[in-house]
């Protein structure tokens, strides 16, 4: 797969993501997917995002930055989201806040494979003070 390929392809997941179209997430997610070294597969992978949208109605996933190396992505995503109760651990409570998530991912046959992410807690933290 070409760099623009896999570009193409993480557009469309992101695009998928946001329409909250799960029955089309087999197309960019492998049956077996791990996240973070946990293995998920795709009904967990599923369940995760469904749930984060619960939890953030407002969830909008905006890709800052996207550097494609197959079979690798790369991408800095921005986050600017009103979640219920508590998000990551710290009482948001409908208090809006922005941060990044910062990702990569492995791609197999043209789906992600393994997914490392790191979200800017700190910075969560620091907008509620």
């Amino acid at each position: 797969m070409t760099t623009i390929d896999l570009a193409n392809v993480y557009l469309g997941y992101i695009a998928c993501l946001n329409s909250q179209d799960w029955e089309n997430l087999g197309r960019f997610v492998q049956d077996d997917v791990r996240r973070n070294s946990t293995m998920l597969g795709l009904s967990g992978y599923r369940r995760m995002l469904e749930d984060n949208f619960e939890q953030m109605p407002d969830l909008h996933f905006d890709i800052q930055i996207l550097v494609a190396e197959p079979p690798h992505i790369a991408a800095r995503l921005w986050f600017d989201v009103t979640p219920k109760g508590q998000f990551l651990g710290v009482p948001v409570n409908g208090r809006k806040v922005a941060f990044a998530e910062n990702v990569f991912y492995e791609f197999r046959g043209g789906r992600i494979q393994e997914v490392w992410s790191v979200i800017d807690k700190a910075g969560v933290e620091g907008q509620l003070r």
